[in-house]
């Protein structure tokens, strides 16, 4: 993984477990696109919003056997302690699956599941702190392993927009401590943000003279009003400009097919920018894989 993501194009695909046992319908969807052939990694979802969905290691596993390509598995802070945390490390470890993205998690007030609690010890930055003992042969007492754990690399994410840069800059720093193998930003809408943030990225990664982080754009399509309405007004970290909600507005009061339109040609314009500026970006669309497919084309 840490040659792959040295690369000058280094392109992450999302992928979602399904709420069920199985993944021979997202392998098929897959298949049915271009897009293993413009990837360098899978990035399997860990129960997002609280939804229950299948083990994102195990769906990891599949993925990457399947193609031949490594998968990065998410590991939630919400649903584990840190007995639970280290155990599963060790067994996605045995498994093959060395590359982690470190997740605090959605609130557990959204799950779909009666009564659920979140667990919550502490935030991602615990997840680091323990990958960066496992490297180094130990536990998270501190105790050796007896049979030590192959390396893991790490990965985090961070918010693609602030109104404080100072709060932005100390919130990567937290991170950049644990020298991830790479920080990974909510979707960015804007050249401008992308900027921005790759500047205080870089500015903020100076400062740790032995930390190899890249820098990883997020990038989600979005082709309906009512999803840019959701992503600005409950989900941190993000942006539409308005010229964007501007134009979706106008679209859909035309039709459903000119809203689409309209979207997609937005997201390919930003998709080209970035890729333009920066080539290693996440591609993230609720597993609607033709949809990506397209829009990357």
């Amino acid at each position: 993984m840490n040659s792959l993501i040295k690369k000058q194009n280094f392109f992450t695909l999302e992928v979602t477990p399904l709420h069920g046992a199985g993944t021979c319908d997202i392998i098929k969807k897959i298949e049915n696109t271009q897009l293993i052939n413009k990837i360098s990694a899978f990035i399997i979802t860990d129960n997002p919003l609280a939804r229950l969905k299948s083990n994102s290691i195990v769906t990891a596993l599949k993925l990457q056997e399947y193609f031949k390509k490594p998968a990065i598995a998410t590991m939630s802070m919400r649903d584990r302690n840190k007995i639970a945390l280290q155990s599963d490390l060790l067994g996605a470890n045995e498994l093959g699956i060395n590359s982690i993205l470190a997740l605090t998690g959605d609130s557990a007030k959204a799950s779909n599941q009666p009564n659920v609690k979140g667990v919550f010890e502490a935030n991602s930055t615990l997840l680091l702190e323990i990958i960066k003992c496992f490297n180094a042969g130990i536990d998270y007492s501190g105790k050796p392993f007896l049979y030590p754990p192959k390396s893991i690399s790490a990965f985090c994410v961070c918010n693609a927009i602030t109104n404080h840069q100072k709060s932005l800059r100390k919130k990567i720093a937290a991170k950049l401590r644990f020298s991830p193998l790479g920080i990974i930003s909510q979707p960015i809408y804007s050249i401008q943000n992308a900027k921005m943030l790759k500047k205080i990225f870089d500015d903020t990664k100076s400062e740790f003279e032995e930390a190899q982080t890249e820098l990883i754009f997020g990038f989600f399509p979005v082709t309906k009003l009512r999803t840019a309405q959701f992503l600005n007004s409950h989900v941190p970290g993000i942006q539409i400009p308005k010229e964007w909600m501007s134009k979706l507005e106008n679209a859909k009061k035309a039709s459903e097919k000119k809203e689409f339109e309209t979207g997609m040609k937005l997201s390919k314009e930003i998709f080209t920018e970035l890729k333009n500026f920066y080539p290693k970006l996440h591609l993230m669309g609720t597993n609607n894989f033709t949809l990506l497919d397209e829009i990357t084309s």
